[in-house]
């Protein structure tokens, strides 16, 4: 019961935040329809109750998995295993992320179909597969992590010179959404496995980081070669009508339901097949340490599907709206001051960033002050989406003008600070962009790029996940520099630090 209780009070941390904001502005700058309002609300309550079962359900379930993967794949010593288990692991995790599902489906609902969910879902998915054998692959053979970004990034500019500025913002945006609630602990828990294959206990702690950073550029990667096959025209969207019609607060909801647990089912199917293979073949847990990892399995869904359920029937329209109204203001600088403090808030309240923020603490024995980190992860995340939607605003302004400079500032760092916290940076990247920026942080900028005249949806709606999931590699790359300053005159060496 006390783990439930704290999930919970995770989640609540998580949600109220915004949702105090929404009611806030409902009764002063963006008054919202009172059926839309009781939506919001109702979805906010599933997102609680969703969130708080599926992270039950990773950790009794989804985390055991990637840990037994994760030693399975060492036991087997072989390169080719490693490669095949990276494959299919990665790509069926990734299908049944929510944070991809929720992305995929906005851009085929601006894009009217035009790039449909599924095939969002799958290019992504075989881009997480790819890159995640490869980040397997360089624990197993030693590969310096910074050279791997270095080459990955260089990759990833090269692809942006041929690919249109429409699929860079979703590649970069899919990254970031991509490393949710489900991949995060799977991911995580998958290279503390394989990083156990190495003797020396220092190259072992710091390939515990790292994974999820090479993970992070598979999407990147694969929709812009998806871009470049396409050859398609530009694009435009816009936000579909939405429909006020109904004042019913409940039938959304159930006419919803069927689907999002059918879609549900078919993401999970794979992972549990998947685990019942090798628990015939390789894990053979106990009948009680079964039931455990089942019922885990049980949980994910049920939580999937209530959060997913509260996301697209009543979270997501309202993110959209009250960013359409606050644009509509003739003082722009209110659309820009919310932006600045939702990014705040969402930061603070995210629990995977409390975790990082308390590891980064302990590695480094209280040199960097966990509040230091979590005060420049703030700043960075509400100054991340400020800039979306000063984007937005002004359209001299190009996702690539930070993209680029971001990018290659972050990479250029990682010659420069303790090796430690090259794999640390990165997978704060991920961890930064977590449930809410993938639902009301987008919807909210998508309605602001819908309300100014010469925005385009598609191309300067998207693009707030890939700022966001960009700047805390930045501010904690430069802590860690910070801490390079202050350890040196202990004569601690970088391999020392």
């Amino acid at each position: 019961m006390s783990v439930i209780i704290s999930k919970l009070i995770e989640v609540l941390y998580s949600v109220l935040p915004i949702t105090a904001i929404v009611v806030f502005l409902n009764f002063t700058l963006t008054p919202i329809d009172t059926p839309l309002l009781m939506r919001f609300v109702f979805g906010a309550v599933l997102i609680i109750i969703g969130l708080t079962v599926f992270l039950l359900g990773v950790d009794i379930g989804i985390t055991p998995i990637g840990n037994m993967m994760g030693s399975a794949i060492v036991r087997s010593n072989k390169i080719v295993i490693v490669v095949i288990a990276g494959l299919l692991l990665g790509f069926f995790i990734s299908i049944a992320e929510p944070g991809l599902h929720i992305l995929a489906g906005q851009v085929d609902a601006v894009t009217s179909g035009l790039i449909a969910k599924r095939n969002i879902v799958v290019v992504v998915s075989i881009g997480i597969a790819m890159l995640l054998s490869v980040g397997l692959a360089r624990i197993v053979y030693n590969f310096p992590l910074y050279k791997a970004l270095t080459v990955l990034y260089g990759i990833i500019f090269a692809l942006a010179l041929f690919s249109s500025p429409e699929f860079i913002a979703i590649a970069f945006d899919a990254s970031g959404a991509t490393t949710g609630a489900l991949m995060i602990p799977f991911i995580l828990a998958l290279a503390r496995g394989v990083s156990q294959l190495k003797k020396d206990s220092k190259s072992s702690e710091e390939d515990s980081f790292g994974l999820l950073a090479i993970v992070c550029t598979g999407p990147i990667i694969s929709i812009m070669i998806m871009s470049i096959l396409a050859k398609t025209d530009k694009i435009t969207g816009a936000l579909p009508a939405t429909e006020t019609l109904s004042t019913s607060i409940i039938t959304p909801f159930l006419l919803n339901l069927p689907f999002i647990a059918g879609e549900i089912v078919i993401a999970l199917a794979p992972i549990l097949i998947i685990f019942l293979v090798f628990q015939k073949t390789a894990f053979k847990l106990t009948r009680p340490a079964l039931r455990r990892v089942l019922f885990g399995i049980l949980f994910t869904f049920i939580g999937l599907v209530l959060f997913l359920l509260g996301v697209n029937t009543g979270f997501m329209e309202v993110g959209s709206i009250v960013g359409y109204k606050m644009a509509a203001i003739d003082n722009h600088w209110y659309v820009i001051l919310a932006g600045f403090i939702i990014g705040m808030v969402t930061i603070l309240a995210e629990p995977t960033v409390n975790v990082l923020t308390h590891q980064i603490e302990e590695v480094t024995s209280g040199y960097v002050n966990r509040k230091a980190v979590m005060v420049a992860l703030a700043l960075g995340v509400a100054l991340a989406v400020t800039l979306s939607i000063i984007r937005i605003l002004i359209p001299q302004i190009q996702l690539w003008h930070y993209l680029l400079p971001g990018y290659f500032f972050a990479v250029a760092m990682t010659y420069f600070i303790p090796k430690l916290f090259v794999g640390m940076a990165f997978d704060s990247g991920g961890v930064s962009s977590g449930p809410m920026t993938a639902t009301f942080i987008l919807a909210f900028t998508q309605g602001v790029a819908e309300a100014i005249e010469g925005a385009n949806v598609l191309l300067d709606g998207f693009g707030v996940i890939a700022t966001v999931t960009m700047m805390p590699l930045i501010a904690v790359q430069i802590l860690g520099f910070i801490f390079k300053i202050r350890t040196k005159k202990g004569g601690l060496n970088d391999n020392e630090q």
